[in-house]
């Protein structure tokens, strides 16, 4: 559901992103924003807080503040008639704060909200379907081809084109993500998740499994392949719904049973 006002503080963080690698832009931003904030107030308490220890600092040669000038017990303290500062900062601080906070909310929104402006926009985009099972990944494309990543298989995807991930399980719960991308999304047997990410620079990365889910977690990792467009329209051109990409996805041949097997105690 759409928030008054918060689309549109959406659609500007997104702006600067020319709709190229979105989620990464986005999250990147947001960090940066908050880094940069965080260090200006922690520079401003703490160079204040050594500035009045040094201001205020006991002298011998100096008298103590007169009795009729102290606060009484569960008095709140006026700092000397500059009550209304502490006050006046209290207030922008909360200001500060809740702004970050529907700033932050408003781009996340319009993050979740883009493979659905895409689909009524008419964006061309690339449905992925992934199933993760211990201990690997299954990506499979529209045309039924499967890769498998114990079998050397990668996730190839073409360069600046919107990549819509459903994420699914065979046994336990997974969960899938690409660092780089700032993509993660839950695998869950007999339920579908979904993420989406765009990639601008053709390399090669790396997707992890970030739930524990037995003995071999720590290898459940799969290649990702970004190519330019035209590379991955041959290579998508080369490639089919065979009978051994379906064995493999079924995970019946030796390979997958090996690895079936490996995770059986988890």
């Amino acid at each position: 559901m759409a928030v008054p006002g918060l689309s549109l503080a959406g659609d500007v963080v997104l702006a600067g992103t020319s709709g190229i690698d979105a989620p990464a832009a986005v999250f990147n931003s947001i960090f940066r924003v908050f880094l940069g904030l965080g260090t200006l107030v922690g520079v401003v308490v703490i160079g204040y807080t050594l500035y009045n220890a040094y201001k205020y600092r006991y002298r011998e040669d100096e008298d103590p503040v007169p009795e009729d000038k102290r606060p009484e017990m569960g008095e709140l303290p006026t700092g000397g008639g500059k009550g209304k500062k502490l006050f006046l900062s209290f207030g922008l601080s909360a200001i500060i704060v809740v702004s970050l906070v529907l700033w932050t909310y408003a781009a996340l929104l319009a993050v979740e909200s883009q493979p659905a402006q895409a689909a009524e926009d008419g964006t061309e985009t690339l449905d992925i379907e992934v199933e993760g099972y211990r201990f690997g990944w299954t990506f499979r494309y529209p045309n039924g081809h499967v890769e498998d990543s114990n079998r050397d298989g990668a996730l190839r995807v073409p360069a600046n084109r919107m990549v819509t991930l459903n994420v699914t399980s065979r046994d336990v719960f997974h969960n899938f993500g690409i660092p780089e991308f700032r993509v993660k999304s839950d695998a869950i047997p007999g339920q579908t998740t979904n993420a989406w990410f765009v990639a601008e620079e053709p390399g090669e990365y790396q997707a992890n499994c970030y739930e524990i889910c037995g003995r071999g977690h720590s290898n459940m990792k799969a290649d990702v392949i970004v190519m330019s467009q035209e590379e991955y329209d041959e290579w998508y051109a080369s490639t089919n719904g065979t009978e051994a990409n379906e064995t493999a996805a079924a995970g019946e041949d030796g390979g997958h049973s090996g690895a079936l097997t490996a995770g059986a105690n988890p």
